[in-house]
């Protein structure tokens, strides 16, 4: 991620699906494992920007974070404390980015998964076992548990397309009247 790129994800002052705020704060798994398993799991995956405070009237204001806070988010080490939260593994990556006034920035970037959703496989306060988060799109959008029929079939309709993919790179294919139906089912994707 760059300054431009940074710009846009702020000068839209909105989380959305694929975008998370969170305030200046440092690295701690407990409280970012529910954002990123629920990011690993839509469409394209997405950011949390780490900078960037709610105010109490729900806009949000560009805070920036410390050197400190900054130092805090050692990538091997995020990814091996994450890897008892997630079923199968997250993949993400991480910048520090500065705005054009300057303030920096923790962008990470969260991928979506490669095959299978992600699973929770660890509780803490805000994780359950056994769950699949989401950024879900039917309320004020936020990392939650799959809450309804809409968003999990999403999920289970990516998580099939991506296995028939791999599927066929691997030169395997469905029977000849199997493999009608499922180009019906799936037409339109």
């Amino acid at each position: 991620m760059n300054t431009q790129e940074l710009e846009e994800k702020l000068e839209a002052g909105v989380e959305t699906p694929g975008l998370d705020y969170k305030g200046p704060c440092d690295w701690n798994s407990a409280t970012f494992a529910k954002d990123i398993l629920a990011l690993s799991n839509v469409q394209d995956g997405g950011y949390i920007i780490i900078g960037v405070e709610e105010l109490t009237n729900n806009t949000f204001a560009r805070r920036g974070v410390s050197a400190v806070q900054r130092d805090s988010f050692e990538v091997d080490k995020m990814r091996d404390q994450l890897s008892s939260y997630a079923d199968p593994h997250v993949k993400f990556n991480v910048a520090f980015v500065k705005d054009k006034a300057g303030l920096e920035y923790v962008a990470i970037k969260v991928l979506p998964f490669d095959e299978v959703p992600v699973i929770c496989s660890r509780e803490s306060g805000d994780t359950h076992k056994a769950t699949i988060y989401y950024r879900n799109r039917d309320r004020r959008v936020e990392s939650a548990p799959v809450s309804n029929a809409f968003d999990l079939r999403d999920i289970v309709e990516r998580a099939a397309v991506k296995m028939m993919q791999r599927m066929r790179g691997l030169g395997l294919t469905a029977e000849p009247s199997v493999q009608k139906k499922l180009d019906e089912e799936l037409e339109g994707l």
